[in-house]
């Protein structure tokens, strides 16, 4: 004899207005994290802009020592540094080198028909004096917002 009385309550499950509060919620969190995540995006690559154009300097100022100019050149024969960022999101180049001074310049490394990603800060530039400078894509100055 068994004394274990099993009860059978029929299907077990989620009923319509469970699984849709289950979905409005999971919808609302992911409004709230594709923005931070994308925000998040922005600010890393944007950090790779920076510290290319910081170590272009440092590179600058080491050629400058030794060579009493500045020089225009990335990679052989110049400095040693290749002329794209460390993850790659940026064009490196430097402008305006003699022995007065130099300006190294970073824009993003899209092919010609995408669109620029970050429309506020487009374009990175520091020169020999440290001056920091920043535009978006309307060629507005960004500086504050960019070089944080």
């Amino acid at each position: 004899m068994n004394d274990h009385k099993v009860f059978f309550r029929g299907n077990r499950g989620f009923s319509l207005i469970e699984l849709m509060i289950t979905v409005s919620i999971l919808i609302i969190l992911v409004a709230i994290a594709v923005p931070n995540y994308r925000s998040h995006v922005l600010r890393s690559q944007r950090s790779d802009a920076m510290s290319a154009l910081l170590r272009v300097a440092a590179e600058q100022e080491k050629f400058y020592m030794q060579n009493n100019t500045y020089t225009g050149t990335l990679g052989t024969g110049g400095l040693n540094i290749k002329p794209t960022s460390q993850n790659g999101h940026y064009k490196l180049s430097v402008s305006g080198a003699d022995q007065q001074g130099f300006v190294a310049e970073a824009v993003p490394n899209t092919a010609p028909d995408e669109d620029i990603e970050d429309s506020l800060c487009v374009f990175f530039s520091f020169d020999q004096q440290g001056q920091k400078y920043a535009h978006d894509s309307g060629d507005a100055d960004t500086t504050t917002s960019c070089w944080r």
